[in-house]
Parts: C-alpha cells; sequence; structure tokens
C-alpha cells in the first residue's frame, strides 16, 4: 500500500512545486540589478556604451571600475541609476589604508555604491580581528559619506564556517550588503584548469540564514537567465549583479512580464552557476 502510494506523492510533490510562482514588475527586476561593466579587456568606448544601457534599462547601478568613476557621473547623472565602484578588486590584497582611500576617492568622484573585496587570505588564515577592523574601517568611510557598502565574500575559495563568520561579523557591524561573488574567483580544477563557480544556490541560502535583518544579500557570478534571475529573488536575495541585463529584461517581456504586478511560475530544477535546487 506504502509502495503504492509513494509514486503518487512524488507526483503530486512535483507538481507542486512546478506550480510555485512569484509576482514581479519590469521596474522591479531592473531595479534589483547592478549591471556589471569589471571585465578586464573592456575599452572605455565599451563601457560608454554600458552605461547607456544602465541608463535605457533603469538598473539600480552600473558596477564599475574606479576609474570609470567620473565618466559615470556624466552619462548617468540625474537618470535614476546609481554608480557602484568596486573596492580591492578583485582579489582583496590592497592594505585597509589604501581600500580606504579609493574609498574616499570613488564617493568623491560620485559613487553611491562600494563593493568591497575581503582580504581572503586573511578570512582563509582565521585572522578574524584583521578581517573585522577591514570591513569596519572601509564601512564606517562610507556610511560617513551617505553611501552604501557591500561585502564581497569570495565564496569559491572559502568554506562554509568562513561565510558564516563573516555573515556574522557584516550583522554586528551592521554593513548594507553582503555579496556572494567578483565574478573572478578563479578556483584551480583537478584537471590545472580555471573556474568558478559564483552565486549558488546552496550559498546563497547559507548567507540568508546567517545574516541579520537588516544586511540584504546580492548574488553575483553565473545569473544569466531570467529563470536564475527569478529564483535567486525566490531565495530573499535584494540586488543582483549582472553582466546579461539586456537579455534578462528582453526575456521578461517575452513572458508577459510588465509593468505592473505580474505572476510567473518559478522554474523548477533551475540551476545557478553550477549550485542546482
Amino acid at each position: 500500500m506504502d509502495k503504492q502510494k509513494q509514486p503518487q506523492q512524488q507526483t503530486q510533490q512535483q507538481s507542486q512545486q512546478q506550480k510555485r510562482t512569484i509576482t514581479v514588475t519590469l521596474p522591479q527586476i531592473a531595479k534589483l540589478i547592478d549591471h556589471s561593466l569589471l571585465h578586464p579587456t573592456m575599452t572605455d568606448g565599451e563601457v560608454l556604451a554600458g552605461l547607456e544601457m544602465a541608463k535605457k534599462y533603469k538598473v539600480a547601478t552600473a558596477c564599475i571600475k574606479p576609474y570609470c568613476v567620473s565618466a559615470a557621473k556624466d552619462v548617468l547623472d540625474g537618470s535614476g541609476v546609481l554608480i557602484c565602484a568596486v573596492v580591492g578588486f578583485p582579489h582583496g590584497s590592497n592594505t585597509t589604508n589604501i581600500k580606504v582611500l579609493e574609498t574616499e576617492e570613488a564617493i568623491r568622484s560620485g559613487a553611491h555604491e562600494i563593493d568591497m573585496v575581503v582580504n581572503v587570505g586573511k578570512v582563509l588564515g582565521g585572522d578574524w580581528e584583521y578581517v573585522r577592523n577591514e570591513i569596519q574601517a572601509i564601512n564606517e568611510v562610507a556610511v560617513k559619506h551617505g553611501a552604501v557598502l557591500k561585502v564581497i565574500f569570495e565564496n569559491d575559495y572559502l568554506k562554509d564556517e568562513h561565510i558564516v563568520h563573516l555573515c556574522r561579523i557584516c550583522t554586528a557591524l551592521p554593513v548594507a550588503f553582503v555579496k556572494t561573488s567578483t565574478g573572478y574567483g578563479f578556483v584551480r580544477q583537478p584537471n590545472g584548469q580555471y573556474s568558478y563557480q559564483g552565486a549558488t544556490i546552496p550559498h546563497l541560502k547559507l548567507m540568508k540564514q546567517n545574516v541579520g535583518p537588516n544586511v540584504q544579500i546580492k548574488a553575483a557570478g553565473g545569473i544569466r537567465t531570467l529563470d536564475e534571475f527569478l529564483f535567486a529573488m525566490s531565495l530573499g536575495v535584494s540586488r543582483i549583479g549582472a553582466s546579461a541585463t539586456a537579455s534578462i529584461l528582453e526575456e521578461a517581456v517575452k513572458r508577459g512580464i510588465k509593468n505592473t504586478p505580474t505572476e510567473v511560475p518559478l522554474p523548477s530544477g533551475v540551476k545557478i552557476s553550477i549550485g542546482s535546487y
């Protein structure tokens, strides 16, 4: 009897999962996006084109390299799109003083938000006093000047206990956001090649479980489709770093998502990077 019921119960559970929905609007999706313009090979012309795209789609921010802040201000001023500058990017190995100076200069030049990479070696070595003091110093500068700090963990390099400890530090300070990755944290694989996972579902869930209610989560690295985007939203992510902004928003239009609240099904079996649901 139990054996006969089991396949039926599994089918019902699968059906329920497939019927899960999320209600969104096009402007809501756009305002979750930090449009990423960080690839090291991007020319000034490509950065300017990316800034125009960010303005066209009215995203939350354009996430840019530090030297681009002034140019971004010229393009985005008055558009409602904020400027997000990276600090200590991508490996977090600058001294604390340099990171503080980078933060101050970026804000003076027009940045509204700062995405700062932790010192990964200090995290792995368990030098939590150093890690906390550095995050605190940069957060204080950002807050003093009315800017928002997002702390990039670079999860690919870390174990779960490191991620949990960083979440607790960021909650205690507190910072505005914790962020999964830079998108450039390549890890050497057994075959000798380098790759990265970026934002994975297990890591997003772990971060959500271990940050306080006033700390938001930014997912970055590997989110390239609308399905991945919507699933990240459903996990409680409130900002998403993406370079595939145009294709995500164009797919949303094709799916019938409008400027008014639209109920759409959540995908089943979605993958964010190589982490699976």
